[in-house]
C-alpha cells in the first residue's frame, strides 16, 4: 500500500499507470497573490517608441508583477516606468516605480503575458501640495 506522500508525487496516466512529477524548483523569492491593481506602464527609455499602457494586474508580489496586454511594443530587458495603483484623481497617492520586463508570453486570446521585476522605487506622486509655498512679490 502506497504512503500519502508517495500518492501526492505521482499523476495518473492516461493508460491507468502512475508516473513520477517532474521535480520543478521555485524560482520566485516571494509568494504571489492574485491582486487586480490598476498600472500605468511607460517605456522608461526616451529612444523606444513611446506608450501608455493602463492595465489591471494580475498576479502580484513584493518584487514583482504579472499582467495582460494588448501593446506590442513590450520586450524582454526592457525598462518601464510604472505608477501604481494608478488613478486618475488628481487628490490620489501613487507610487513610481522603475521596472524591468522578465517576461513576455502570446497568449491564445491574442494578448501577451508581461511579468515585470520592480528595481526600485523613485517616490511618491501625488496630485495635490497642501504644504505652504512662499510665493515672491
Amino acid at each position: 500500500m502506497s504512503s500519502q506522500l508517495d500518492f501526492m508525487g505521482k499523476v495518473n496516466s492516461t493508460n491507468g499507470g502512475n508516473l513520477a512529477r517532474p521535480s520543478r524548483t521555485e524560482r520566485r523569492a516571494s509568494r504571489r497573490c492574485k491582486i487586480n491593481q490598476l498600472m500605468r506602464l511607460r517605456p522608461s527609455d526616451p529612444e523606444r517608441d513611446p506608450f501608455d499602457d493602463i492595465r489591471g494586474s494580475l498576479s502580484v508580489s513584493r518584487t514583482g508583477v504579472y499582467f495582460q496586454s494588448s501593446e506590442q511594443g513590450y520586450e524582454v530587458g526592457m525598462r518601464l516606468f510604472v505608477s501604481m495603483p494608478y488613478s486618475k484623481e488628481p487628490a490620489a497617492m501613487t507610487r513610481e516605480y522603475l521596472a524591468e520586463v522578465v517576461r513576455r508570453d502570446p497568449l491564445p486570446n491574442g494578448l501577451f503575458g508581461v511579468g515585470f521585476k520592480i528595481l526600485m522605487e523613485m517616490g511618491l506622486q501625488g496630485g495635490y501640495s497642501f504644504s505652504y509655498t512662499h510665493q515672491p512679490k
